[in-house]
């Protein structure tokens, strides 16, 4: 567990996944609706954590990250549509239940050795901020935030240049792909490992998708007083790099009783085209309103793939995809906010599309469960254009925006990472 959680990537550049992902017995599902959030957490941790960790060391860890909800939201409609709130964090994003807890894990990990860690994460938006937040004056981990430049909204933007400290920015002229690139290229230099301890935050790390898993199963027993008639649960996931879906698939794998997921994207689609035809064919991100779902060849389809062991026929089983473009975004956007005065962001409403399309193909009932993965206010330009008012800005947000942006520009060339990297005492 060390290693996986401090390395990121495997030796030979894959992603770690559980050897063998076990299944809660019945006796323990039926447990969860007596739960608190802490506390079901706890439950899905030992079992993935197995004998890797003291339970009041594991305690411990999700005392001290999982301390904000992730309420499930009725909408003022008739068709059993919910949505899951994963923005209660201190960035205002889902990116804080993963970082935060990896924060806390690493740090356990690293202990009283006295070794320093730099951390290495690429964003497409608010994996960032959460980052930055969550390891900000860890002792013993440097952190080093590669984003694409002028790619990601303003509010994102200052949230993960304002730190310094231990926190970098680093500012790459090009996608969010070439900054994926350039961290998978350090990983796999071994002159550089040799010199510097280098571990991972994006989800190529199991540590952030492991703690993801945990709100699915608050979202299913919170679903259990509001879905009175027991419809088989159907989970929209807006997806970029495909962690947050994944972790609802290793949900799903240690028994919550989802029955689909649908894979919701923007135009960067390679996945919901893999589901149609059966070929993956990864290409450059384009840029969208929905931004952080800009990934145009996503780390997570390895892991994916292995979880249905390359047979897509029984990926489809639990996986049905959807792209939408941005015009379709900003009109659910406005049909939402006129039809139940509930404002989502671009990416929540990516989501909400996915479950309306779902339900338009399929004739049988269902209760849909939408995930909200960022504040609104992170994107008060698109929101406030798509339903004509300005959605309130939390008061730790506005805070963050009246601080000095404060990175350093690089190109996409890896010797400049390489280089920046070494010149570091």
């Amino acid at each position: 567990m060390r290693s996986a959680v401090l390395r990121g990537l495997a030796p030979d550049g894959g992603l770690f996944l559980p050897v063998e992902i076990p299944t809660l017995p019945t006796n323990s599902i039926k447990q969860l609706p007596s739960l608190s959030f802490q506390e079901i957490a706890f439950l899905l941790a030992k079992h993935f954590f197995t004998d890797s960790l003291e339970d009041s060391a594991l305690a411990d860890i999700i005392e001290k990250s999982l301390t904000f909800d992730a309420p499930l939201i009725a909408l003022s409609t008739p068709d059993n549509t919910t949505i899951l709130e994963l923005f209660h964090g201190p960035t205002l994003s889902f990116k804080d239940f993963g970082a935060r807890f990896m924060a806390q894990l690493m740090s356990y990990c690293i202990g009283a050795s006295g070794t320093e860690v730099t951390i290495l994460v690429a964003t497409s938006g608010d994996t960032g901020s959460a980052v930055a937040s969550g390891f900000f004056q860890v002792p013993g981990i440097r952190v080093c935030i590669l984003y694409p430049s002028g790619k990601v909204s303003d509010i994102q933007e200052k949230q993960l240049t304002a730190y310094g400290g231990n926190i970098t920015a680093l500012e790459v002229d090009g996608v969010f792909d070439d900054c994926q690139r350039l961290v998978k290229q350090a990983f796999q230099d071994e002159e550089l490992r040799g010199k510097r301890n280098l571990a991972s935050a994006n989800s190529i790390n199991i540590a952030r998708l492991i703690p993801q898993s945990f709100y699915y199963a608050w979202a299913y027993v919170q679903s259990l007083q509001m879905n009175t008639r027991e419809l088989p649960l159907v989970c929209a996931v807006p997806s970029g790099n495909f962690g947050n879906l994944t972790a609802g698939l290793l949900a799903k794998r240690i028994g919550i009783p989802f029955s689909r997921f649908v894979a919701a994207t923007n135009i960067n689609d390679p996945i919901p085209e893999y589901l149609q035809t059966g070929v993956f064919r990864p290409r450059p991100s384009q840029h969208t309103i929905s931004n952080a779902m800009d990934v145009g060849n996503p780390s997570n389809f390895a892991r994916m793939l292995a979880l249905y062991h390359g047979e897509v026929d029984e990926m489809k089983k639990d996986l049905w995809g959807a792209r939408f473009t941005d015009d379709e975004t900003r009109a659910m956007m406005r049909k939402t906010y006129e039809g139940t005065n509930y404002i989502l962001d671009p990416h929540g409403a990516v989501a909400l599309l996915g479950i309306e399309t779902y339900r338009s193909e399929h004739t049988e009932p269902l209760f849909g469960i939408a995930l909200e993965t960022a504040h609104p206010a992170k994107f008060i330009e698109t929101v406030s254009e798509a339903i004509g008012i300005q959605p309130h800005m939390p008061e730790r947000l506005a805070r963050v925006v009246q601080k000095e942006k404060k990175s350093i520009h690089i190109s996409s060339d890896y010797k400049d990472l390489k280089e920046f990297l070494l010149a570091r005492g």
